[in-house]
């Protein structure tokens, strides 16, 4: 028996039966819920789940074939881990009743007591708040999965747990509740993160930095920086997925069945095609192919610009938006692999710099109080936001890769790095058949 694993399952065992001691009465007390916007809320919720599953599609095809396995489970397990967490006290710090706009109350919302079917005043007046929290849990989800690819290739599993942890108390939950709970100092501002942008994206990208800092480059980084992607038609079908779920991700963020969602779904759809056809053809201005990697990324990238900006931008500006975003990566890249950091699968060229992107042009073309229409305060505000969630989540993020070490080393060692993780880390290996000779 292997005692280091005793005590995390003796720990959720414990979880597990404190609940039965949070009898959370669900009955219905109003009537007030929107049946169309519980319809599709339900529908984008699920369209938020797929995204983890996709992603590790997209970036277990981007690795090699030893770490496929360990790469893509790095993303699904935060479906396991963040939603225990969540519902112990995630959710609570997010949108619990606020501490000077800083973060929630822990005991607000304790193992989901008093998250029930009736609808909330501040936080989903149309659905219930069962509902807006089961929805909001997605975004935690797959945050912590975004920094992944920064490291892939290098880092223990069980440390990693950790870590996803301790990022989701005390980086993603402030940041959710500084943007997204009525009374965070962010949102008391001005400042528009309309499905993520700033909470997810930039929190991730950010974090993704400060690993690949931290973790340093892999054995085989030298001279050869390129990774030979395992299976290119993985990163199809993840990048397929993720925009599929990015529906729900966009659209979904509008609480309800509504004329937003509509535009929000719109603008998701032109600036991810703008930024995937930019991708493609600045590539080929500088030379090179066009490539299915390119085109992916490129989509992604859009999608990443366009998220905080949804709902509040114009068709054409989110074109503009996609284009823009796609050409400060694809050049955020190009420096990246011209330095020494060895971000794996470029998290903060392309999630970071994505983010920061669209919440720039999201103060400039905010509909009546961006720049764009004459108004500067918006604007003003959200440069003064990126400055302090830039300095907390990597600051933040780096001293928690510190403390994690500290706990349990993150770094596998140079043999098991060789061996691979799927084996090393996982006893399984990703094996393709050879295609039978046809007779």
């Amino acid at each position: 028996m292997k005692r280091k694993f005793l005590a995390p399952f003796l720990f959720l065992a414990l979880i597990c039966s404190v609940g039965l001691f949070f009898p959370n009465d669900l009955a219905l007390e109003n009537t007030t819920s929107n049946p169309a916007d519980i319809a599709w809320m339900l529908t984008a919720a699920g369209l938020v789940l797929l995204m983890t599953p996709g992603l590790s599609f997209f970036y277990g095809g981007m690795v090699s074939k030893k770490n496929i396995i360990s790469t893509m489970l790095q993303s699904f397990i935060a479906l396991g881990v963040i939603t225990i967490l969540y519902i112990v006290v995630g959710f609570s710090l997010c949108f619990g009743e606020s501490f000077y706009g800083i973060i929630g109350n822990p005991f607000t919302f304790l193992m989901f007591n008093h998250v029930d079917l009736n609808t909330h005043a501040s936080l989903s007046p149309t659905i219930p708040l069962l509902l807006f929290a089961v929805f909001q849990l997605k975004f935690a989800i797959i945050t912590p999965a975004l920094i992944t690819g920064s490291f892939a290739e290098r880092v223990k599993f069980n440390a990693y747990l950790l870590f996803i942890c301790l990022f989701s108390l005390f980086i993603y939950a402030p940041l959710a509740h500084w943007t997204w709970h009525p009374e965070g100092f962010l949102r008391q501002w001005g400042v528009l993160d309309f499905a993520g942008g700033t909470v997810v994206h930039m929190s991730a990208g950010y974090a993704a930095l400060a690993g690949a800092i931290i973790l340093g480059q892999r054995t085989t980084f030298g001279d050869n920086k390129h990774v030979e992607p395992a299976n290119i038609p993985y990163v199809i079908l993840g990048t397929g997925m993720l925009w599929f779920g990015w529906f729900g991700f966009n659209a979904g963020s509008s609480l309800g069945a509504n004329t937003t969602a509509i535009l929000a779904f719109a603008t998701t759809v032109v600036a991810s095609a703008a930024a995937m056809m930019a991708w493609i053809f600045f590539d080929a201005v500088r030379g090179k192919k066009i490539s299915a990697m390119g085109a992916c990324i490129g989509a992604v990238v859009g999608l990443v610009a366009i998220t905080p900006a949804a709902g509040y931008v114009t068709i054409p500006h989110a074109l503009f938006i996609g284009f823009i975003a796609a050409v400060i990566s694809n050049l955020a890249v190009r420096a990246k692999n011209k330095s020494n950091l060895d971000d794996t699968l470029d998290v903060f060229p392309c999630h970071g710099v994505g983010g920061i992107v669209g919440m720039i042009l999201t103060g400039v073309f905010a509909k009546e109080v961006g720049l764009y229409y004459g108004q500067t305060s918006t604007f003003l505000y959200h440069l003064l936001g990126l400055a302090i969630v830039s300095i907390y989540t990597f600051g933040g993020a780096y001293l928690l890769y510190k403390i994690t070490d500290f706990i349990s080393p993150l770094r596998v060692s140079v043999q098991d790095e060789s061996d691979g993780l799927d084996f090393t880390q996982h006893g399984e290996t990703y094996k393709l058949k050879k295609p039978e000779r046809v007779k």
